[in-house]
């Protein structure tokens, strides 16, 4: 799809606007919880575009009005924000660099609506005139959760997990560390790979009856310690983090059921069916909508998947069901689910589609890919589809295997579902706006409002596959481009990881690649192997292979180059990325430097021995087993074929992808005698979330491309 002719845009106002409004998502309606009898849909929203402090809204379905329940401003008194370590922590796990109310917990039926603001815990009554309390904690309060019945609320802090309840106040400390337990042992809070890799951000679920609940403890005292320092400032302690680099011992995680009088119950989740010697050492995810909880286990090499049913009388688990791959089991968002009649919805591989299954057998169709279940209606799950190229959909998927799309197919879509009534945030790839509407029976009753700033740009991209294996491609030409005016630069913007996904039919994912192609490139994004949104076969052709992700990108830029004969100056070809994109970047000039002039490296990962336990070893197995594999695909193996220029770029303060991958990068850049740059960013973490750093890389990496590709 080829968009219409805009005018271009000055270089220095969407830099500076594109960092004041994260990418222009500030003001734009998110977190929809709707109640269960579909009468009210809670949101949060920021008050305009460019503010980071977001309230909790409350949308009335009724009436179709929408009302602000807490406003961060009015209830901190205008003073800033505490946040605790911990929570700082979790929140660079959870990618939240916004403030305010940034996640809220509400009842089954909605009216009662429970959050954190600066580590206190408020709550809130949303039913008629809204109103708004603080309940004195006895600690720093992170990830408060209310229990269905809105009686009680439930918070982590200070180690332990904390129950308030709403009427009296009192706060009682339900279970945490017991004397003699080392430091590193805390209860209520997800360890370091369930939220980073896993994405399971929680630590604790309540019961169904809200008498008791299902708490995680973790010990990372196995786990290695590493110290993240502040060079520029000297003076300053390192930060000791514990990290389970690849090969290394990751967090002991165990569950325990706790009733209201603090009475616990230890939960055995070991396996009675031989593992071949391996145990079930990842807690990927756990259910107790109703019924019994469910679990969800994998083994750490990620090939064996278990679902097994707790007994909250005894702690013992049941296995209901079982996933295997000869690589590794993916999970399916949203899953595993009890349904009414007690069977178990889960997601399934079934040849090169991902399905939905009751048991063991899938009931949606064998051609189409489901991505998430949102909601399970009475005899149909609410659920993302892939239905086409670049989309993402929101569909009805009924247990008859029938379809029912409720979104644009063509487009990208998220929402919420409950008792009948659907929230739909709709992006498209024709403007960056995001319609946000509230259905009832196929009826749109009304649109929350969004006070996000309009981008002034409006990228001009066609999408496309290309090469052998028809690689999800997009290209973007500078802003009023006339063919045949004469071959331009080239610049390469993938991500190119495994489950990731760049090509995507929303506007908002080509915008910086837009204001790239407005400084004089032809910009592709092309998704390689192992890329999101294409199947499991597809997924695990990244298997003990990322270098091969680099030649997809060469293949790619052949293609286009064919499709636009005359257009792409094939001498003049650079590369960027952050991440996984930093990573595929430098390879780019360390593997294929006859077709990579020039490359910007923003947090690589160098050396893969670095990188943590769950992320590493699914794709590439353990460094002890398999240390040709990791000595193949590291970065630092590659520095003395270095021949063209590459910049380096890295958050001295990442946590995540630790500043060491660049120095040791740069270090066997040095002793190879290979001249490079390296950029590093004081205080900045993994995220980079400085506005004014943020807007001035953008010109640094346009400069240093021009230098390199000697671009006048």
């Amino acid at each position: 799809m080829l968009l219409c002719e805009t005018a271009a845009v000055d270089q220095d106002t969407f830099p500076q606007l594109s960092a004041r409004t994260l990418n222009f998502q500030l003001g734009l309606p998110r977190a929809f919880q709707v109640s269960a009898d579909g009468a009210r849909v809670a949101f949060l929203r920021t008050d305009d575009g460019t503010s980071r402090s977001h309230s909790l809204w409350v949308f009335d379905v009724a009436s179709g009005a929408e009302h602000r329940v807490a406003d961060p401003a009015a209830l901190l008194g205008g003073s800033g924000e505490q946040l605790t370590d911990e929570e700082r922590a979790r929140r660079e796990r959870l990618r939240v660099s916004t403030s305010g109310v940034v996640a809220f917990s509400a009842d089954d039926r909605a009216e009662r609506v429970a959050f954190a603001l600066s580590s206190r815990l408020f709550v809130a009554d949303v039913v008629g005139e809204p109103s708004v309390r603080e309940l004195a904690t006895t600690a720093p309060v992170i990830d408060p959760h209310i229990d269905p019945t809105g009686r009680r609320i439930a918070y982590a802090g200070a180690r332990g997990l904390h129950v308030v309840d709403v009427d009296s106040g009192a706060d009682t400390l339900l279970v945490g560390p017991e004397d003699g337990d080392p430091t590193e042992v805390v209860w209520g809070l997800a360890e370091f790979v369930a939220t980073e890799e896993l994405d399971r951000g929680r630590g604790f679920w309540w019961a169904p009856d809200g008498q008791s609940l299902l708490v995680e403890r973790y010990d990372e005292s196995p786990v290695p310690v590493w110290y993240i320092s502040d060079p520029a400032n000297p003076d300053r302690v390192p930060d000791a983090r514990r990290y389970p680099q690849a090969g290394t011992n990751n967090a002991i995680v165990s569950l325990a059921i706790v009733d209201l009088e603090g009475k616990r119950l230890d939960v055995g989740w070991a396996s009675d069916k031989p593992l071949d010697k391996k145990v079930l050492e990842y807690l990927a995810e756990v259910s107790w909508d109703s019924g019994d909880p469910v679990l969800t286990l994998l083994t750490r090499d990620q090939r064996v998947m278990q679902f097994r049913q707790v007994d909250p009388a005894t702690g013992s688990t049941q296995l209901i069901e079982e996933r295997t791959d000869d690589r590794w089991v993916d999970l399916m968002p949203g899953t595993p689910r009890r349904l009414d009649d007690g069977q178990l919805l889960t997601g399934i591989d079934a040849g090169d589609v991902r399905r939905l299954a009751i048991g063991d057998e899938p009931f949606t169709p064998d051609d189409l890919l489901v991505r998430s279940v949102d909601a399970v209606d009475r005899d149909s799950v609410i659920a993302t589809v892939a239905p086409q190229l670049g989309s993402v959909a929101l569909a009805r998927l009924g247990f008859d295997g029938s379809v029912e799309l409720l979104s644009d197919p063509v487009g990208v879509a998220a929402g919420a579902f409950g008792g009948g009534t659907l929230v739909v945030a709709q992006r498209t790839v024709d403007e960056p706006v995001v319609s946000t509407s509230v259905v009832v029976d196929g009826a749109t009753v009304g649109v929350l409002e969004s006070t996000a700033e309009r981008s002034p740009l409006v990228p001009q991209v066609e999408t496309m596959r290309v090469g052998a294996r028809d690689y999800p491609t997009a290209v973007l030409f500078p802003t009023g481009h006339q063919a045949g005016s004469g071959p331009l630069p080239v610049l390469m913007d993938p991500y190119g990881g495994p489950h990731g996904q760049r090509v995507v039919n929303s506007s908002f994912a080509y915008l910086t690649s837009q204001w790239f192609a407005d400084q004089g490139f032809v910009v592709i994004v092309a998704d390689g192997r192992g890329m999101a949104g294409r199947g499991p076969a597809w997924d695990r052709l990244a298997y003990h292979d990322f270098v091969g992700t680099i030649d997809d990108q060469a293949e790619v830029l052949a293609a286009v180059a064919e499709r636009y004969p005359g257009e792409l100056d094939l001498d003049r070809v650079a590369i960027r990325g952050w991440s996984f994109g930093g990573y595929i970047a430098a390879l780019g000039v360390l593997k294929r430097p006859e077709v990579f002039a020039a490359a910007v490296s923003g947090a690589p990962v160098t050396d893969l021995r670095l990188y943590d336990t769950c992320y590493q070893e699914r794709y590439l197995g353990h460094p002890d087993h398999e240390p040709d594999v990791y000595d193949a695909n590291s970065l630092t193996s590659m520095a003395a074929g270095l021949s063209r220029p590459l910049m380096l770029i890295h958050g001295l303060a990442d946590d995540n992808v630790v500043v060491a991958h660049t120095l040791r990068l740069s270090s066997a850049l040095l002793g190879a005698g290979r001249p490079h740059e390296v950029l590093p960013l004081s205080g900045l973490t993994h995220m980079a979330n400085s506005a004014t750093v943020t807007q001035n890389l953008l010109h640094l990496q346009v400069d240093f491309l021009r230098r390199a590709l000697k671009i006048q």
